[in-house]
């Protein structure tokens, strides 16, 4: 398929981005190397940008009593490079055992601190 413009907002391009946003992690992975194979392969690679790596982390202190709304809040903007969506599912469990059932803000604030670091050591491993 040969979009008819290269331009962002044409039809094709809206296409495109649309099917990607619907696929799994690993199947948008698979779409982009199918992409870059198939640019190299045509000699279109040399107008596709490089990928660029992926940026550290922003050190935020954890400050004392710090409260797990903050605390998300401090992760979410030390980690400002995550896609928060698939994050957002275990991040309101722990949140909801803090407050329904009284689990420790400073136990769920280490769980919280480890699935994010998790979370960004997975898209380090994935590569640009």
């Amino acid at each position: 398929m040969r979009l008819a413009s290269k331009e962002p907002g044409s039809r094709e391009a809206r296409r495109l981005l649309d099917i990607f946003e619907r696929l799994d992690e690993a199947d948008r992975r698979t779409l982009l190397r199918f992409a870059e194979f198939l640019a190299q392969s045509t000699g279109a690679e040399a107008s596709v940008p490089e990928a660029r790596a992926v940026p550290e982390p922003k050190p935020i202190p954890r400050p004392p009593d710090e409260s797990v709304v903050k605390a998300i809040r401090r992760l979410s903007d030390t980690y400002f490079m995550l896609d928060k969506e698939p994050l957002l599912n275990e991040t309101s469990s722990l949140m909801a055992q803090h407050v329904m059932q009284g689990r420790a803000a400073a136990e769920v604030i280490d769980e919280l601190e480890r699935l994010f670091r998790e979370a960004y050591e997975r898209l380090l491993a994935q590569g640009p």
